[in-house]
């Protein structure tokens, strides 16, 4: 069934991600895939599936534990499997399903609310990388307002960086991630991955050398505010982690709901314009959006979406 179908019925009932007056996320995913082949394309899919009234507050799942899924593979949606899922356990529909529904059913367990994941330079191991990804994680006294303002200089500084700009070409890429932000750099041409290693960990702390060291030290500098670069969250602190660079190392796709909760939405990913970080109205606008205005603006929002044939 097209996407086009899909939406169709969405708009036609109340609640998107309640369908058949049951929870279940995969129709919206469905119909915002298609809008992410180009960002996703050959990069193993992975979920977050949250468990309600359980010891274990959710588990993952992806390539490295499972069968691999793709982005084309939400092709293989359709309504009539939607509606299986209302009324059905899958072992009493397996023989009416296809391999490929059967895997998105397993990613996206009905029932249940699910982050959508990606391998950001793929699960398995490889040379080279196509993308750098910074987390701007703020912590739990930080308010999303100053992760907006260290966000925004934080891209100045990058696009600026001469020094960057001589080792590789690229296309800054920002997203909301609907609690804080990402920062992108969409490579022109693939690279080793030994790169971030040299040049943007922290490991080399000592000496202040790494890109990303110096670019956090540079936003100290200018705003005042407490920013670190690291892994681990800080209640009083921005932590600006590249961390999920690697290969094998997981990151939230565009579009993708943000869980406050087993049973709470408290956000969806957006591509942004990198020129809407310096709006200190922004964060009023990305919390207004609900999966229902995603799916009526996903054309539109989808714009925003940096592709790898994009021209850098």
């Amino acid at each position: 069934m097209t996407t086009t179908l899909l939406k169709e019925f969405a708009n036609s009932v109340y609640d998107i991600l309640r369908p058949f007056d049951q929870l279940d996320v995969l129709l919206y995913y469905a119909i915002i895939s298609e809008k992410l082949i180009g960002f996703l394309r050959n990069k193993e899919i992975a979920t977050k599936i949250w468990l309600p009234h359980n010891n274990i507050r959710f588990f993952l799942r992806r390539a490295t534990a499972f069968r691999p899924l793709y982005i084309q593979d939400f092709s293989h949606v359709s309504l009539e499997m939607i509606e299986m899922r209302a009324k059905y356990n899958i072992g009493k529909v397996r023989n009416k399903l296809t391999e490929k529904q059967i895997l998105l059913w397993d990613y996206f367990v009905p029932r249940k609310l699910v982050d959508f994941f990606y391998a950001c330079n793929g699960e398995k191991r490889s040379k080279t990388i196509d993308r750098i990804f910074i987390d701007i994680d703020r912590g739990k006294k930080v308010d999303t307002e100053t992760a907006r303002e260290v966000t925004c200089k934080l891209v100045e500084i990058i696009e600026n960086d001469l020094e960057l700009q001589k080792l590789i070409k690229y296309k800054v890429f920002v997203m909301w991630t609907g609690n804080s932000f990402h920062v992108y750099l969409i490579l022109k041409n693939q690279i080793e991955a030994s790169f971030y290693n040299k040049y943007l960990t922290n490991y080399r702390h000592q000496s202040g050398n790494s890109f990303i060291e110096r670019w956090v030290k540079e936003i100290r500098k200018n705003t005042g505010i407490n920013v670190k670069v690291g892994h681990e969250k800080l209640k009083d602190y921005i932590i600006v982690d590249p961390s999920g660079t690697p290969i094998g190392k997981l990151a939230r796709t565009p579009f993708s709901l943000h869980m406050k909760s087993a049973t709470e939405i408290d956000g969806v990913a957006l591509p942004l314009v990198k020129d809407e970080l310096r709006n200190k109205q922004l964060i009023k606008k990305l919390r207004s959006y609900t999966p229902q205005r995603v799916v009526k603006e996903l054309d539109s929002l989808s714009l925003h979406l940096t592709q790898k044939n994009d021209r850098i």
